[in-house]
């Protein structure tokens, strides 16, 4: 195995896959929102278990899966 091959040696790059970003995000986002509402809904056992912590990751996870969104379909334009 070389690590190192000449321009006329290579193969041709392959075609980038197309994909929709913006389900990608989407689908994302939903799932912090759903983590979200089961941190809300289970607020004091978390607490109890020193897990209170978790409520304000599904919040910035879900904050930045929007920031994501937003800046997903502002490039696409």
């Amino acid at each position: 195995m070389r690590l190192w091959l000449k321009d006329s040696e290579r193969r041709p790059d392959p075609v980038p896959a197309r994909a929709n970003a913006r389900k990608a995000v989407a689908v994302g986002s939903a799932v912090w929102l759903v983590a979200l509402v089961l941190a809300v809904v289970f607020r004091t056992e978390l607490s109890d278990a020193g897990l209170g912590w978790w409520l304000w990751c599904a919040a910035i996870g879900l904050g930045l899966g929007l920031a994501g969104l937003a800046f997903v379909l502002l490039r696409r334009r």
